[in-house]
């Protein structure tokens, strides 16, 4: 018997390795022969990185720009050529402990990140970027790989938002030429153009400090960014979906070194290599802490499920709590959902019980499947 354990962290209580941990662990309380092939999963955001060194991957810390400008420790994993990378540890909203200023928050963290990346020879790079602090259309990072800012009048700009208001042109000549050669995938989770009603100033520029000022500016800037980056690229994509997240990041690095645009789970699961894992298995467990109409559109479960499919390998997943109402749709889609608290209990007791409540359900379900 052989299981594939392919769970989310469940936040605020056990990460990724631990939840897949206390499921086989589970399993082997019922079937003490029974094959468990662990993969860690995450979907691009926070705790991707924290996946993958807990699975052996090597954490590399770089003291980069912090989102204000301070310094900041920012670790990234490796994983074999892999760099796994999470864009807030050097840009992210939690880096700026109350303090956000929309119009002066830049990526440029980020890019030293990809840069160090890069002089450690990375050939693939997974960057994740959820949980920024920015709204720079990526200028930051791109002027940490070589990119430069002018104005109208051919003076050189800060690559800020209270500069790029006035950008005219982008110059790429001096871009590392190591990104044309790299594999770039950027895990991106929503579908935002860069400008307007649905774009990256509107939508998310006020989770980052912006006010209503703050965003009509922010947008007016980001559509000077675009339209310099296009004269210097040949390619407009302010429209692609997703181009407003992060700020704009993701845009950035598609328009000027043509990262690709991906979901998060599908990039993470690329890296494991759990397509493989699936192979030939019996079953597979997965889950997160929440099972609910997100879990519908690109989280984990959701992603690890498609993969199960296509190799017709039935899937379980296990939540700290789940929405009755998106069972009819999992179960569409080859899932059945299990909760693991065995009875009313608190928060913070399903919290603290995670680990238990995780090896409990899934002994309760390998006995049912296995006898």
């Amino acid at each position: 018997m052989r299981v594939v354990v392919a769970p989310d962290k469940f936040k605020g209580s056990i990460d990724a390795a631990g939840a897949a941990a206390a499921l086989a662990a589970g399993v082997r309380d019922v079937i003490a022969d029974a094959v468990c092939d662990l993969v860690p999963m995450a979907d691009g955001g926070d705790g991707t990185v924290a996946a993958f060194l807990a699975t052996g991957a090597a954490p590399r810390t770089v003291r980069v720009t912090g989102p204000l400008g301070a310094p900041a420790d920012a670790t990234y994993a490796r994983d074999g050529d892999a760099a796994i990378v999470e864009m807030a540890a050097a840009s992210g909203l939690v880096l700026v402990r109350g303090h956000a200023d929309a119009r002066r928050a830049t990526t440029r963290g980020t890019g030293e990140l990809l840069r160090d990346a890069l002089d450690r020879g990375a050939t693939r790079i997974v960057l994740g970027i959820g949980g920024s602090a920015t709204t720079d259309g990526g200028a930051g990072a791109l002027a940490a790989l070589g990119a430069r800012f002018f104005d109208a009048c051919g003076a050189e700009l800060e690559p800020l938002p209270e500069a790029l208001a006035r950008v005219a042109r982008v110059d790429l000549s001096a871009l590392d030429a190591r990104l044309r050669s790299v594999d770039l995938a950027v895990a991106c989770d929503v579908d935002n153009p860069l400008l307007g009603a649905s774009g990256a100033a509107a939508v998310y520029g006020p989770q980052k400090g912006a006010s209503p000022e703050d965003v009509a500016y922010l947008d007016g800037m980001l559509a000077r960014l675009a339209d310099a980056m296009t004269a210097a690229t040949g390619r407009d994509l302010r429209a692609l979906a997703g181009a407003g997240a992060a700020g704009g990041l993701g845009w950035a690095l598609a328009s000027a070194c043509g990262a690709r645009l991906e979901r998060g789970v599908a990039l993470v699961a690329e890296v494991r290599g759990l397509a493989r894992a699936l192979d030939g298995a019996d079953w597979c467990f997965t889950g997160e802490g929440r099972i609910d109409e997100q879990t519908l559109h690109g989280k984990v479960v959701d992603g690890v499920a498609a993969l199960a499919r296509a190799a017709n390998v039935p899937v379980i997943a296990f939540g700290g709590s789940v929405d009755p109402a998106v069972e009819p749709a999992l179960r569409a889609r080859g899932v059945r959902c299990v909760p693991i608290v065995p009875g009313p209990a608190s928060l913070e007791e399903a919290l603290r019980d995670a680990e238990a409540n995780l090896r409990s359900a899934a002994a309760r379900v390998a006995g049912l499947l296995f006898r």
